[in-house]
């Protein structure tokens, strides 16, 4: 199939019916409900792997909407704990609120980690695009420094982010992934070879400082690099993991657990399941074959 025709099919992708969208993009989302993310969460266990759920949605206009995701996730927390599953949480600050004010964001977010550390849980606070990143790290410095039990992220593709390292509380938690938003040229490297080389440096400047760093990938050639760093820097085994998305590279992930890394899935569900899978599928190049084999009933 010509690169070309895949394009096609991905600029095409919110005409397609929803159920067809769904049939494909379902291997990405646990599923609507809470059960659907746990049942997940279980059968990740059963080959190694450990988790962190996602409840679904982004960009609240209202309030009472931040309100109810953080209550979701106080009780994803409380779910988590009486299964004692292997398990934490990732939280997106629009979700919470972050684009309405973001004392109400800190105020949600930071329910969220007392919850969590009431279960001897976690949180990370996911970055989003480049106008939430000044606001997401004050969030994530002020609550590791007064509560723990939360983590943040980085996005290698982004200039500042080497000055970001450089700012963290010591000890933070970080995961480093590539980055997916698309940035003015200013805020973000473009070319790919340069965005993996920053990649690569970030990871070797988070290690040598000392931080717990969460390996987001799904590149091979940064997973060798990781795990060449790993062993000249002699990082323990305590103080790093892989992680990769639900749906994603599963031989990769079966590899790095069978060699006895520490691999943490992504497991997102809700109700808000079809716009995070229209962007999933956006960013599959395999997205062309399989939604089309959907539309003619292939397997």
């Amino acid at each position: 199939m010509s690169g070309v025709f895949s394009w096609l099919v991905r600029r095409g992708l919110p005409l397609i019916p929803k159920p067809i969208v769904g049939r494909v993009a379902m291997r990405y989302v646990a599923g609507a409900k809470l059960e659907d993310a746990l049942r997940t969460v279980g059968e990740l266990a059963g080959e190694g792997a450990v988790a962190t759920l996602d409840v679904l949605g982004e960009e609240v206009t209202a309030a009472d909407e931040a309100a109810a995701n953080t209550d979701a996730y106080v009780r994803v927390l409380a779910a988590i704990a009486e299964r004692g599953l292997a398990a934490n949480v990732s939280v997106k600050p629009t979700s919470l609120g972050l684009k309405i004010d973001e004392q109400l964001a800190h105020a949600n977010i930071e329910r969220i980690v007392v919850a969590a550390a009431s279960h001897d849980s976690f949180v990370r606070i996911d970055m989003e695009d480049i106008s939430t990143t000044d606001a997401t790290l004050r969030i994530h410095r002020d609550l590791a420094l007064r509560h723990g039990h939360v983590g943040v992220v980085l996005q290698a593709y982004l200039r500042r982010t080497l000055d970001d390292i450089g700012d963290l509380p010591p000890d933070s938690s970080v995961r480093l992934c590539k980055g997916i938003y698309i940035e003015p040229p200013e805020h973000a490297y473009r070319a790919y070879e340069t965005v993996r080389a920053n990649y690569l440096y970030a990871l070797e400047k988070l290690f040598a400082a000392g931080h717990r760093v969460a390996v987001a990938t799904h590149d091979e050639h940064l997973v060798c690099g990781a795990l060449a760093l790993i062993d000249r820097l002699g990082v323990p085994a305590d103080r790093r993991e892989f992680q990769m998305l639900l749906g994603v590279t599963a031989p990769l992930r079966r590899t790095l657990l069978a060699a006895g890394h520490r691999l943490r899935v992504y497991v997102p569900f809700g109700r808000d399941w079809y716009p995070y899978s229209i962007r999933r599928l956006r960013e599959n190049p395999e997205v062309a074959r399989h939604v089309v084999r959907a539309i003619f009933g292939g397997t």
